[in-house]
């Protein structure tokens, strides 16, 4: 009850509406309203459509507090992409940049990916960021690119990105 209350209050607030504002929309009390966004309560399934058009988002994403029930398993995190490179980054420090463990690793995934790793750890990590998300994508998962933009400014990369996940 908590996620889904926290999502309608995140969708609420993008939308610029006041619990009040809200509450008028549905015909209901603003308490209702603070009641499911503090996790309370949920709402009453004969507004539930209602609520959905007025938060302009799905039924099954607003009782999933934001996930596509398809997708929960399948959602891969961009967080999660970024944290791996660091790891990588800290074995480069652990183990040293010419040590075969090492370099195991960097030419195995040179060979893998077909670019030069080490270069792009060192001087483009957003390109290692989205060639796992389009990897993953190919792979019929599913990133969120809000979320994805949070590690990745360059826009040519969003735009292909947006144009996979686009494709479906």
């Amino acid at each position: 009850m908590n996620k889904i209350g926290l999502y309608i209050k995140q969708k609420r607030k993008e939308k610029g509406l006041t619990q009040s504002q809200l509450a008028e929309m549905l015909n209901i009390s603003f308490q209702s309203v603070s009641k499911w966004e503090v996790g309370e309560t949920l709402p009453d399934t004969s507004i539930l459509l209602d609520l959905c058009n007025a938060l302009d988002v799905t039924a099954d994403s607003l009782l999933c507090g934001g996930v596509v029930v398809g997708a929960r398993k399948r959602l891969v995190l961009v967080e999660s992409i970024a944290k791996g490179f660091e790891h990588l980054q800290q074995a480069q420090q652990c183990f040293g940049k010419d040590s075969p463990f090492y370099q195991g690793i960097a030419k195995g995934i040179s060979q893998q990916m077909n670019f030069d790793f080490e270069d792009a750890l060192e001087n483009n990590v957003e390109v290692l960021y989205t060639e796992v998300v389009l990897h993953y994508l190919a792979k019929g998962y599913v990133v969120d690119v809000e979320e994805a933009k949070k590690f990745i400014s360059n826009e040519k990369y969003i735009a292909e990105i947006e144009k996979r996940v686009q494709k479906g």
